[in-house]
C-alpha cells in the first residue's frame, strides 16, 4: 500500500525555472554552481524571506534542486533518462518530462494532479474548493496542505495545463498535448508508478492515469516496454496487462 505523501512542494514553481535547472545540469555544472545560478536567476523574483511574489527563494531553490539535481537514489535512473529526453526533444515537448520528474520527486504534486484529472474527467472543470476538500480528506486538514494545494493549482495555470474561467476559483482544462515518442511514453509510466509509490499496476490504468491529464498518449506495447531496463510487463489471468518496476 502506498504511503500518504509528504507535502514538500510548497512554492509556486515556474516551468522555466525547472527548465533552467535541468539545462544547467546538462551543461555539467555542479550542485553548488547550479544553486548559485538559480539564486542569481531568482533574486529579482523572490525574496529571501517570505514576502516574495511567489514564495521563499531558498525553499524554491531547494525544490528545483530536488526535482533535477539532488534526487534520491531510486530516482537517479529516471532523472538520467529524463535529461536525455530533454536533450533530444524540442523545447516545446519538455513539459511532460518536467511533469513526470516533479510528480516522482514530490508525490504531493502528483496527488493534486490525480485529483484534478479525476474531476476534469467527471465534470469537465474543477474548483479549488473541491481539490482542497479531497486533499484534506487524504492528507488531513492542515494549513500546510491547504496552502501547498493552492500553490500547485496556480502552478498548473502558470504551466498552461489549467485555465482560469470567468468564475473565480473554477478552472478548465487546456487542450491536451499528444505524446507520440515511444520512449517518453514508457518513461512516463515509470514516473507514475514512482509518484504513486507502487511497484506495479494495470498497464492501461497507469498509462492513462488522471495524474497525466495534460497529455494524451496510447498505451505502451510489449515491444516498447521490453526496451527499458527498469520496467517489466506480464499478463495476469486472460486479459489483464500489468507493468511493474524491476527491483533496484
Amino acid at each position: 500500500m502506498s504511503k500518504r505523501p509528504l507535502v514538500g512542494f510548497s512554492q509556486r514553481i515556474q516551468l522555466e525555472w525547472l527548465e533552467q535547472t535541468a539545462q544547467l545540469l546538462l551543461e555539467g555544472n555542479s550542485r553548488e554552481q547550479i544553486h548559485s545560478a538559480l539564486d542569481e536567476l531568482l533574486k529579482d523574483k523572490l525574496s529571501v524571506g517570505n514576502a516574495g511574489k511567489f514564495g521563499n527563494r531558498r525553499n524554491t531553490i531547494y525544490i528545483l534542486l530536488k526535482v533535477w539535481v539532488s534526487v534520491p537514489q531510486q530516482l537517479e535512473s529516471l532523472r538520467d533518462e529524463g535529461l536525455e529526453h530533454l536533450r533530444s526533444l524540442p523545447s516545446e515537448s519538455h513539459l511532460p518530462i518536467h511533469w513526470g520528474m516533479t510528480a516522482a520527486s514530490y508525490p504531493f504534486f502528483g496527488t493534486v494532479a490525480e485529483i484534478v484529472g479525476r474531476l476534469l474527467r467527471i465534470q469537465g472543470s474543477v474548483s479549488a474548493a473541491q481539490v482542497q476538500r479531497r486533499l484534506c480528506e487524504q492528507l488531513g486538514e492542515r494549513e500546510t496542505v491547504v496552502r501547498a494545494g493552492r500553490r500547485v493549482l496556480r502552478a498548473f495555470v502558470d504551466w498552461g495545463v489549467l485555465r482560469d474561467t470567468a468564475e473565480k476559483g473554477i478552472y478548465g482544462a487546456a487542450p491536451s498535448s499528444l505524446i507520440e515518442d515511444q520512449q517518453l511514453r514508457t518513461w512516463l509510466v515509470e514516473a507514475v508508478l514512482l509518484a504513486k509509490d507502487v511497484s506495479a499496476g494495470n498497464l492501461r490504468n497507469v498509462s492513462q492515469a488522471p495524474m497525466l491529464f495534460p497529455f494524451t498518449m496510447s498505451m505502451p506495447n510489449v515491444v516498447e516496454l521490453s526496451r527499458t531496463k527498469r520496467l517489466e510487463y506480464f499478463r495476469q489471468g486472460l486479459d489483464e496487462d500489468l507493468v511493474a518496476l524491476k527491483s533496484r
